[in-house]
């Protein structure tokens, strides 16, 4: 495990992106996105997709110089074709539109398709603080989540994020996969060489296994909630919601047809839509009770869960949002940890894209 600057590595994915061909602009929006995830302690997002997105570009299945084109449906609404693009500017630019919105109305909101993915939903959502708003962020995602009581992959991890702005930097932000564990996890655990719990996955023959690579061996995530005694019904239900939202509703894909983030897989041809689907959206703080108000009420909210009893007395409630926070905090000012595998994987595309890059020296 290896310590490296944000800003370094900042700089390293921005030369990514410009080699394959992106716009300062739209590499500078990319990088701070897969940075922002590695800084919140989402190592899953992070720099660990870089040549994930690269091998898309690649293979042709993202644009590396799209057309951005939004449609204004109605005063509040409108829709973003991305035209192939990368979702991280996608997305963007979309809670940019939503913003301008929200401003006017009162609310925006963004329905995206022929997008890919956008990695993580807070680094949208958080957007509309510039402007006092509470930010959402959702995508639909590739197929590995089987239905409650089913066993066929049909959903995406399918996250949902809602930021609620505070005082003084302080926060509530939900993002949350809708399937009991975001893939993402696995994929650290495959890494790392450790076993998963029980309850995230089915391997092929149906079983609960601990073995974080079940998923490549024909398993499937289950919902959050993991089995009928505990709601998987719910988990369901929410991803099911971000599906139609993101994909029914926009003109993306959806369902079985989403297209898959590895690039040895290719799209279904039987697609009914364009692209990954993403839904963004903010509503104005003061739309319901004065601004500083609401933000006076969050503080008295946050404080009360904070100071409520713990089930650890050597721990505290935890806040949503409030773990991210203190990665964020510690990572800015030590670096962000690199996994050997991840560290490699950035050497070798360092090594085939010719760039020389400071961080292997």
């Amino acid at each position: 495990m290896s310590l490296t600057a944000h800003k370094d590595l900042h700089q390293f994915v921005q030369e990514v992106f410009l080699n394959k061909g992106f716009s300062q602009e739209h590499a500078i929006i990319s990088a701070n996105v897969l940075i922002a995830a590695d800084l919140r302690g989402i190592d899953s997002h992070g720099v660990a997709r870089l040549s994930g997105y690269v091998r898309l570009i690649d293979k042709g299945r993202i644009n590396p110089n799209p057309s951005l084109n939004f449609t204004a449906r109605k005063k509040t609404m409108g829709n973003l074709d991305a035209d192939g693009g990368i979702g991280l500017v996608a997305a963007h630019f979309a809670m940019e539109h939503a913003m301008e919105m929200c401003q006017v109305y009162g609310s925006g909101w963004v329905g995206i398709q022929n997008s890919n993915h956008f990695g993580i939903a807070a680094y949208h959502a958080l957007k509309a603080f510039e402007i006092d708003a509470v930010g959402f962020a959702m995508t639909n995602a590739s197929p590995l989540v089987y239905p409650a009581g089913g066993r066929e992959r049909m959903l995406g991890t399918n996250p949902i994020c809602v930021a609620i702005p505070g005082n003084n930097g302080r926060e509530f932000v939900l993002d949350m996969a809708t399937s009991a564990a975001a893939n993402g996890k696995l994929e650290i655990a495959s890494r790392s060489n450790k076993s998963i719990p029980e309850g995230w996955v089915l391997n092929a023959e149906g079983q609960p296994t601990q073995d974080p690579n079940a998923l490549k061996s024909g398993g499937g995530l289950l919902p959050l909630g993991s089995d009928a005694d505990h709601g998987f019904h719910k988990g369901y239900g929410l991803g099911a919601w971000v599906d139609i939202f993101s994909g029914v509703l926009t003109g993306a894909n959806f369902g079985p047809w989403v297209p898959p983030f590895v690039s040895f897989l290719d799209p279904a041809a039987d697609a009914p839509g364009k692209g990954i689907g993403h839904f963004i959206g903010c509503w104005s703080l003061d739309g319901f009770s004065d601004a500083q108000t609401a933000k006076n009420q969050l503080d008295i909210w946050i404080d009360q869960f904070k100071q409520s009893k713990p089930s650890d007395a050597n721990k505290s409630v935890i806040v949503p949002g409030e773990p991210e926070r203190i990665y964020e905090s510690q990572r800015m000012k030590n670096g962000i940890p690199l996994n050997e595998v991840v560290f490699e994987d950035l050497k070798n595309l360092n090594t085939h894209l010719k760039l020389n890059s400071k961080l292997f020296v």
